[in-house]
């Protein structure tokens, strides 16, 4: 996988790079990452990127020229990538679309600043626009980020197991379940037997029911959205018939 990253601001890109899963990737040679400083396709002393608003309004806008230049620059470098702007306004990102990037060879990441870009880039020069959230940040190095990671752990080999990736939180539509490790007895609280017993069956039967639990408690609208499977079904019952015992007891009490 190759990452160009256009922004005004590639020294924030360094640290990112020389860490983690990233550093791993690149060591291994599973993706080659790069990035375009923008400024150095504007033109004048000053290098100036950005420019008032036509119509009056409070802020600056991305110029068009050096976006322009530096989108058909990483285009000569990776003539087959797909051009992602990272804005508000794009689709929201989430796991699916992390690995339906994944399935490309090579992607450009504009990175915005400012009030965004001139109009004429999105229409012209981008071929999706990503939102990580439904907030607004300074500008899109960090979103860039987000994405790069996001993908990068969906790439085989990069994780420490082959599945590792698919028992991710939203992968099937669940949140993945608790996790634990050394001690087994922590101010007071054991880790359940069950992961001790060295029973796969078992386990993978008490991590589902976890997952499905994790998921009504923190996320309940991923349920809505999921089909459910017998054994997601067979969980569900088993608590509601809990749940319905204890709301019985409590309601005798009173």
């Amino acid at each position: 996988m190759n990452f160009i990253v256009l922004t005004i601001f590639p020294e924030m890109f360094d640290a990112f790079w020389a860490h983690g899963i990233i550093r791993r990737a690149i060591d291994q040679e599973k993706i080659v990452t790069s990035t375009i400083n923008i400024r150095d396709y504007a033109s004048g002393r000053h290098q100036m990127t950005d420019d008032r608003p036509y119509g009056g309004g409070s802020g600056m806008v991305m110029k068009p020229e050096p976006l322009a230049a530096g989108i058909r620059a990483a285009k000569r470098r990776a003539p087959f990538a797909k051009s992602i702007l990272l804005t508000p306004q794009g689709r929201k990102f989430n796991q699916h679309t992390a690995q339906q990037l994944a399935s490309w060879e090579e992607l450009i990441l504009v990175c915005g600043r400012y009030e965004g870009v001139d109009g004429r880039i999105s229409h012209e020069f981008i071929d999706y626009e990503i939102s990580i959230g439904d907030y607004v940040l300074t500008g899109g190095e960090l979103a860039a980020m987000v994405v790069i990671e996001a993908v990068t752990r969906l790439i085989p080999g990069i994780l420490g197991g082959e599945d590792s990736a698919k028992k991710d939180s939203f992968s099937d539509g669940l949140l993945e379940h608790d996790h634990y490790t050394r001690p087994r007895n922590f101010e007071g609280e054991e880790v359940p037997e069950v992961l001790l017993s060295g029973h796969h069956q078992e386990i993978e039967q008490w991590r589902l029911g976890s997952s499905v639990m994790r998921t009504l408690l923190k996320r309940p609208d991923l349920l809505q959205k999921k089909k459910l499977g017998e054994q997601e079904i067979e969980i569900l019952k088993k608590w509601y018939r809990e749940i319905e015992k204890l709301l019985n007891l409590h309601h005798r009490e009173h």
